[in-house]
């Protein structure tokens, strides 16, 4: 007999990243080591596990040209990739934390889903037109700062709440609340801007949304039950929040971001007849979109993905400070603080 995909698993039928971390409420006894590998490995990754998309999506050729496009694209992926890979890394040391065995196999799902997005985002490289010979020294060359600027502080930032201070709870807190839930809408604004111009690496995009969206909602049921067992942890919940919020304010994303969608911007202009009439979102056209509103949609995202999980947990008071105005001065240039891509 075949087994059904549930939807949220089913590549086609799942929602879109943001509807699904902000409606579905899924917990480690649902997404257990036997649910990944009938419902993800069988289900969300079928005809798709080796290089993230079908056959079908094929990577038109004018994006193996030399160009912007291609060039936007090379910067997006790269970093993508490794802070994939540094993701996979860190959270090794969630699974050698882990309470119970719910806890142990579901991070050690996530592990693999991290390997394997670093995987598919540095092989779609090659797709575009990068030597496989020097697959990794592209990527080392183009995401070198990126990494020491903004992927290092927070992988510091999560590896010492799980590792030094020994704080479970607390680094799934920081992982779910600071890291993939600001990094995760401008994932989606990735799949929308590429759906036409690179279907292949807007399906990539679309399966490592599946993933996200089980990340989000298994984390954040995690640190709602904590503080249901132990009320007097939500002082310290609060502390991981205004700790991540005080980093945030101190990595240098924006420059990476406006450099990339700078990039993107030009290069799009250079396809209008594939993206005539296309609107990243209902009621705006991709092609009337700037670097700066790309940005700020992502960060609206943000705030809203943010409100909706943290209400789950009942940490509703902690969307303020994620959402309150840069102490450092603005990185946006407005007063306004921004997400990351």
């Amino acid at each position: 007999m075949t087994q059904s995909v549930p939807r949220e698993a089913d590549f086609d039928l799942a929602p879109n990243l943001l509807d699904g971390a902000m409606n579905l409420t899924m917990t480690t006894r649902d997404c257990d080591l036997a649910y990944w590998l009938t419902a993800v490995a069988q289900g969300t990754l079928a005809g798709r596990a080796t290089t993230g998309h079908a056959v079908t999506a094929a990577t038109p050729e004018f994006m193996r040209e030399p160009g912007p496009l291609r060039e936007a694209l090379i910067l997006e992926l790269g970093w993508r990739s490794v802070a994939e890979d540094r993701a996979a890394r860190a959270l090794s040391y969630f699974v050698a934390e882990a309470p119970g065995i719910a806890e142990m196999e579901f991070f050690a799902t996530q592990v693999l889903d991290e390997a394997r997005h670093a995987m598919v985002f540095r092989n779609h490289l090659v797709e575009l037109g990068v030597p496989a010979e020097r697959l990794h020294e592209t990527i080392a060359e183009v995401s070198a700062d990126y990494t020491a600027e903004v992927l290092a502080p927070i992988e510091e930032f999560v590896v010492r709440t799980v590792r030094d201070e020994g704080d479970f709870v607390g680094a799934v807190a920081a992982f779910t609340i600071v890291v993939e839930g600001v990094l995760a809408p401008a994932a989606e604004l990735s799949e929308r801007k590429w759906d036409r111009l690179d279907p292949a690496a807007g399906e990539i995009a679309r399966g490592a949304g599946i993933d996200e969206i089980r990340h989000l909602t298994v984390g954040s049921s995690i640190v709602r039950e904590h503080l249901i067992g132990d009320p007097d942890y939500r002082s310290r919940a609060m502390e991981i929040v205004t700790a991540g919020r005080k980093l945030w304010d101190e990595v240098p994303v924006l420059k990476y971001v406006l450099r990339r969608e700078n990039l993107f911007q030009e290069g799009m202009r250079e396809h209008t007849d594939l993206l005539d009439g296309y609107e990243v979102f209902p009621g705006r056209k991709l092609l009337e979109t700037t670097p700066v509103e790309r940005y700020d949609i992502a960060e609206r995202w943000t705030d809203e993905m943010a409100g909706a999980r943290l209400r789950h947990m009942d940490l509703e008071e902690a969307a303020a400070i994620l959402a309150q105005p840069s102490v450092m001065g603005d990185r946006r240039g407005d007063g306004r603080s921004g997400a990351v891509a």
